[in-house]
């Protein structure tokens, strides 16, 4: 089967940032397949068409993609969503856990964008929408190797797009702030945790807590994907909400060390 209509496949697409860009790129005109690691029977929802993933695995995402362009005929947009959080000093932390965040954050990413690219490439065009984070050019105490995920889609997705841009590839990151989702509920805590870090990692906990309650609506970021997904000529990076275009003009502005003394006054650190 070969449609006319443009083809969107966003991972983690069952709630909060996925399932509002999945459903906003259908509203945009897009044939919207949505991805999560159990659908529970679910093929299709507010007209997306739900798969099993885990982009942690290589079979998975082969099978996932092939299966998209079996049906339609086409890819044109790759939205890589799916993600998990981490928390936790990072002395508090296992190697094999923040291999694991990596894993899902960094390489699952990775895994989508290599199973697509032959295919856009063939074609002659395509857009990969990776989901970055403000924490992907800032730091993030007690968040670290979360943070180290989202800086390292910043640095591969700019690279990937300079390589691939002359076959009429694009590669485009979003960079949300917190948003209203159920990130902290769902976020992975430390393996190994310390006494001497239990005080603040409860402060952060409630940082944290704040922060995404007072956060962006996940359809503020979904408007923002449609237009990385539209734009005739898009822009390399798409701050989503009024605080993620803030803090990037502030980290590009402010002197480091006034800059330094604000994420601790933030994350309320002493010193």
């Amino acid at each position: 089967m070969t449609t006319t209509q443009p083809v969107a496949l966003v991972t983690g697409a069952s709630s909060g940032i996925g399932k509002a860009a999945a459903l906003g790129l259908v509203e945009a005109g897009f044939a919207v397949v949505g991805t999560s690691r159990n659908t529970s029977g679910i093929s299709q929802r507010d007209g997306v068409t739900f798969l099993d993933l885990d982009v942690a695995s290589d079979e998975s995402v082969a099978t996932v993609v092939a299966r998209v362009i079996d049906r339609f005929g086409r890819l044109d947009v790759l939205v890589n969503n799916a993600g998990i959080g981490s928390a936790g000093a990072a002395e508090e932390r296992s190697v094999a856990q923040d291999q694991s965040v990596f894993d899902i954050n960094v390489f699952g990413l990775i895994r989508m964008t290599k199973a697509v690219l032959p295919h856009m490439r063939a074609r002659g065009g395509g857009r990969i929408i990776n989901i970055s984070s403000v924490l992907g050019f800032v730091p993030a105490p007690y968040m670290a190797a979360y943070a180290a995920t989202k800086h390292a889609v910043e640095g591969y997705s700019e690279s990937l797009d300079h390589e691939v841009r002359e076959h009429g590839v694009r590669v485009l990151l979003v960079q949300p702030a917190f948003t209203r989702t159920g990130f902290d509920a769902n976020i992975m805590q430390p393996d190994t945790p310390l006494p001497i870090y239990a005080e603040q990692r409860q402060v952060f906990d409630r940082v944290m807590a704040t922060a995404i309650q007072g956060g962006d609506d996940p359809a503020t970021v979904a408007r923002v994907i449609v237009a990385a997904a539209t734009d005739l000529k898009p822009k390399l990076r798409y701050t989503a909400g009024s605080t993620a275009g803030r803090v990037s003009a502030l980290r590009r502005i402010v002197p480091a060390r006034a800059f330094d003394k604000q994420i601790r006054k933030l994350n309320r650190l002493a010193g």
